[in-house]
């Protein structure tokens, strides 16, 4: 028995498990960020994937029999081969899920229109993995991707209320709704875009739907363990979590308040 493993390459990650705790409080949870090598959005198909299955690895070692990606990239980079190839090899009863499959499920009952709008990095928009999947659950979606380089530097350089944020945010939404006038529902592809939310907000017109994923993957997690009670018999229970990172844990112990609004003390790792 042993905690949830959630993954990031850094802090975004860890507005996905702020939203895990909030939803399902009574389990352990072991984060870890690999910061030192961030950020993964640059970085090749091929990087990304041993990267994080040494992330993966670890977190196995540390007991978590259920990993969660919470990084786009490495959900679009690494997830399937690491379930297809990896899995079988190491513990057929060991699983990872990413974050991009609970949030195009979701899109199908928001959107009216039927026509969807995304923005992330520029690594999740080449990847095409939102398309591709969008087109399996819901081939009749539209939809149009933007890539944000300067969003998360805005949110790792705490400059996510000043003058110069307005100008990308509202450059990268501009850009984004002339390529569809139809778009009624916008996905923020990235976890650190929902510190940005309520400047997306007011760049957005008002009937537009915004979706963050922390909420849907944290209720497609309550599901799957509901359906899994195997798996879920393996998760401890004492409310606790537990923060690894490359970087110097002090430094993630400082920026790691920005995400989760308190403080925490973080252990250092090598992978």
């Amino acid at each position: 028995m042993g905690p949830i493993g959630v993954f990031d390459s850094g802090y975004g990650g860890l507005t996905i498990l702020h939203q895990m705790r909030e939803t399902l409080p009574q389990y352990d949870y072991l984060y870890l960020g690999d910061n030192a090598r961030a950020p993964y959005g640059t970085r090749s198909f091929e990087v990304v994937y041993q990267y994080t299955l040494q992330a993966v690895r670890c977190l196995f070692s540390h007991g978590c029999s259920l990993v969660i990606l919470g990084c786009n990239t490495a959900s679009a980079k690494a997830l399937r081969t690491i379930q297809q190839q990896n899995l079988p090899q190491m513990d057929s009863s060991l699983r990872v899920l990413g974050i991009i499959r609970p949030t195009i499920e979701c899109i199908g009952q928001i959107t009216r229109s039927r026509h969807v709008g995304i923005v992330a990095t520029p690594g999740t928009i080449r990847s095409r993995t939102y398309d591709l999947e969008i087109a399996k659950v819901w081939p009749d979606i539209h939809l149009s991707s933007q890539a944000c380089p300067m969003w998360v530097p805005l949110v790792e350089n705490r400059q996510a209320n000043s003058p110069g944020a307005d100008y990308f945010i509202q450059d990268s939404l501009i850009r984004l709704m002339s390529q569809d006038s139809l778009i009624d529902t916008v996905i923020l592809g990235c976890t650190h875009y929902p510190l940005l939310f309520p400047k997306i907000r007011q760049f957005l017109p008002a009937h537009v739907n915004i979706v963050s994923q922390g909420k849907y993957v944290a209720l497609s997690l309550q599901d799957y363990l509901n359906r899994h009670p195997e798996m879920e018999s393996r998760i401890t229970r004492t409310s606790t979590c537990r923060y690894l990172t490359t970087e110097h844990p002090d430094i993630f112990s400082e920026n790691a308040t920005l995400f989760l609004g308190s403080p925490i003390q973080a252990e250092h790792i090598v992978l």
